[in-house]
């Protein structure tokens, strides 16, 4: 009996040892492969960081030769524009400018040669652009000359018959074909970079299920081998081990969305950084074309003045026109900013049509039938003018354009109530419709989908900013609107604006307002002139001796309360607005107590970084402006300075 218990026991505890030491060498495997999945984990995540620092070096690699393509372009029609000034003007600094901008742009292409290295595609293009940039140098190099010899007409010729030499198309050809391949290979770095991290997650996350199924198996056996002595304390430090093990992985997926959200936020920047350079491109084509009208009416109007004053005429009113066309194209720009101070009044929709059928007539030209037709009634918007002119030519500009400059467009004006939501966004009401049909080539449902983005266009480079069509929807968004295009590929489009009817009375000026002042028949005024720019201040000057005032000139608004003391006769302040030392508002402001009785009149041509509101009751002229303009502008000043009619009578 003895010796089978002693037996049995022993047997037992032979058991017990064989379990343990089992269990021993179970525990001692998974923690030899737990390490084995952790320094897998960090080498995959290591392996992972370093691709994704390489993507991101090659993609910054990428922007650089992108915006640098940008650049040269630019700096050349830089170039080009100052050549133009010279051949022009003869001024021979514009023709150092020249010289200086153009050896810029050769030092840029060897910069591109040398950035562009690591894609071997990219070489030949090069080679192509830099082959067409020294044809290119060799055409202008001959303009130059010739003006610097003082052979101005064979200059002006040889300038002209170069802008329609095939070198400059080449040039911007090359320049886009080095782009598209650069935002291909752009792609293809930020796709790899994608897969790399997508990879390295995948393999992270097998890695870590793995890691943690070892974790539980030794939990397991930890149990049943420890459950004697620390049940407990083992689960407690088991379940600690796996929270900071989720932390850490945590924390790296972290980084990792973070790292690709700064990549998306650089890519976003490159396209608007292309944006830019779309919309620079084609503000520069707009202001040569202006300035070269301008440029070309004057010198042939100075050329012609003696032996042709009807020619002489005709040229100055080319040159003229080409001055409001880029006049009207910087209040585009600056309504597209909404920098320009507007000012809602009742406008008649019909009536504002048939007022500008004139100017649409000349704008659209001889090829395109324009009609028009009221079936608004008298029904009113409120709205600025000038936005809603713009809007208008706007629409009209790009009707001649779909019909290729010969077609018939249609601008009708109509009233309409509608329910809410009927069209769009509208609440219920009243509203007066312009409506826009042509006849001409139409759209796809996917570009009308997109006529509305900022920046998109469906003319070629340089011919146009991108801005019409969004800033017409802008417009119509600001006075709670909506707007609706009808197109489809050859059957014409139709776009209608739906404005909101202003039922406001229309009221008649106040009687005061019709008051001359006292000193209305007497040759001009006595006017003090404050301009820092010295060519504006002489401009500004010759115009007032031509309408007959008199005048005094001051270059400095800190100085102008000691020439208003000195100069006692002085009746009317004529002010830039944006001036170095003190703005005109702040310099009104420092003498009005001290002359009441002086008239203010504001000139300037951006109201960016003043307020309207601190203009006050003082009437505001608009650079740049005609005599008419400046005389008008002058009789209101003085009429909101007149006293009223019944205080002259009491006098």
């Amino acid at each position: 009996m003895y010796v089978s218990e002693v037996e049995r026991e022993h047997d037992d505890g032979v058991t017990r040892g064989g379990v343990t030491r089992w269990q021993t060498v179970s525990l001692g495997a998974m923690a030899l492969l737990a390490a084995a999945v952790l320094i897998a984990l960090v080498l995959t995540l290591r392996g992972a960081d370093r691709e994704r620092d390489r993507a991101l070096q090659l993609q910054t690699h990428s922007y650089d030769v992108m915006i640098l393509a940008r650049t040269l372009s630019g700096t050349i029609a830089r170039a080009e524009a100052s050549l133009g000034r010279y051949v022009i003007s003869g001024d021979k600094s514009q023709g150092q400018i020249y010289w200086d901008e153009w050896l810029l742009a050769g030092s840029q292409i060897d910069r591109l040669d040398r950035l562009t290295y690591d894609n071997p595609g990219q070489g030949p293009a090069i080679e192509q652009l830099r082959k067409a940039y020294e044809a290119r140098g060799k055409e202008l190099s001959v303009t130059a000359l010739s003006t610097s010899y003082g052979r101005n007409s064979q200059a002006y010729a040889r300038y002209y018959q170069a802008r329609k030499a095939p070198a400059l198309n080449e040039i911007n050809h090359d320049l886009n074909a080095i782009i598209g391949r650069e935002r291909s290979l752009l792609q293809q770095r930020v796709a790899t970079a994608t897969d790399t991290v997508e990879r390295s997650s995948r393999i992270a996350g097998v890695l870590a299920i793995f890691g943690l199924l070892i974790v539980l198996g030794a939990v397991l056996l930890g149990w049943l081998s420890l459950r004697a002595v620390g049940e407990r304390a083992l689960a407690r430090a088991d379940a600690d081990a796996a929270r900071e093990h989720a932390d850490a992985l945590a924390e790296a997926v972290a980084r990792t969305s973070a790292e690709l959200r700064q990549q998306e936020a650089k890519l976003r920047q490159v396209q608007k950084m292309e944006a830019v350079g779309q919309l620079t491109g084609g503000i520069a084509h707009d202001f040569n074309n202006m300035l070269a009208v301008v440029i070309g009416g004057i010198e042939l109007a100075q050329r012609t003045v003696r032996a042709d004053p009807t020619a002489a005429a005709r040229h100055l009113d080319s040159a003229a026109e080409g001055a409001d066309r880029a006049a009207a194209l910087t209040r585009r720009l600056l309504a597209f900013s909404r920098e320009e101070a507007l000012k809602p009044e009742p406008i008649a929709a019909a009536e504002l049509v048939e007022d500008m059928t004139d100017l649409l007539d000349r704008t659209l030209g001889d090829g395109v039938t324009l009609v028009t037709r009221n079936d608004a009634g008298d029904w009113r918007v409120r709205a600025d003018r000038v936005q809603l002119e713009n809007v208008i030519v706007n629409l009209a500009v790009n009707a001649r354009d779909a019909v290729d400059g010969r077609g018939t467009i249609a601008i009708v004006t109509g009233a309409v109530s509608l329910a809410a939501e009927q069209v769009g966004a509208c609440a219920a009401g009243d509203y007066v419709t312009v409506a826009v049909r042509d006849n001409g080539c139409g759209m796809t449902a996917e570009v009308a989908d997109r006529v509305f983005e900022p920046f998109f266009t469906t003319k070629e480079a340089g011919k146009g900013t991108g801005l019409g069509l969004s800033q017409i929807f802008a417009f119509v968004r600001s006075q709670s609107g909506e707007i609706t295009i009808d197109t489809a590929p050859g059957e014409g489009t139709a776009v209608t604006l739906y404005l909101p009817r202003d039922t406001t009375v229309v009221t008649k000026a106040p009687a005061r307002a019709a008051a001359m002042p006292a000193n209305v028949d007497r040759e001009g005024y006595d006017i003090l002139v404050v301009e820092d720019d010295p060519r504006v201040l002489a401009a500004t000057m010759g115009a007032l001796e031509e309408l007959g005032h008199r005048t005094v000139s001051c270059s400095d608004p800190l100085a102008a309360p000691e020439l208003l003391a000195r100069n006692p006769h002085v009746e009317l302040v004529i002010s830039d607005v944006l001036m170095p030392r003190q703005t005109g508002p702040e310099m009104v402001a420092g003498f009005a107590q001290a002359f009441p009785h002086v008239a203010v009149l504001f000139v300037t041509g951006f109201a960016g970084e003043a307020n309207a509101a601190e203009f006050g009751e003082h009437h505001v002229l608009r650079k740049p402006f005609t005599l008419a303009g400046l005389e008008r502008a002058i009789a209101a000043s003085m009429l909101r300075s007149a006293p009223p009619p019944e205080q002259i009578a009491a006098e």
